[in-house]
């Protein structure tokens, strides 16, 4: 599973081919043992969970780069390599 950024301990990923299981745009969060499925581009917990600070910092980040991500699940599915996105500084 690719990082496509990192930022304050938030470990950002995305599958490939991981449109079955959640049947939606989505990314991966983790946080030390926490873990948290996020719905794009609104940035909605569908599973697990993550602190509320890093989630916050993390729905911000989703907001700022909704365009990169949605262009980069449209890779993932496809099984296509992902590119990099910016941390939130």
């Amino acid at each position: 599973m690719p990082v496509i950024s990192m930022f304050y301990g938030v470990i950002v990923l995305m599958y490939y081919l991981d449109n079955r299981r959640h049947q939606m745009p989505h990314i991966h969060l983790k946080y030390g043992e926490e873990e948290a499925v996020v719905s794009l581009p609104d940035g909605n917990v569908i599973e697990g969970s993550i602190r509320a600070n890093k989630l916050k910092l993390a729905q911000a980040w989703i907001e700022i780069h909704k365009d990169e991500l949605m262009a980069n699940w449209e890779l993932a599915v496809n099984g296509q390599e992902v590119f990099k996105i910016e941390p939130l500084r």
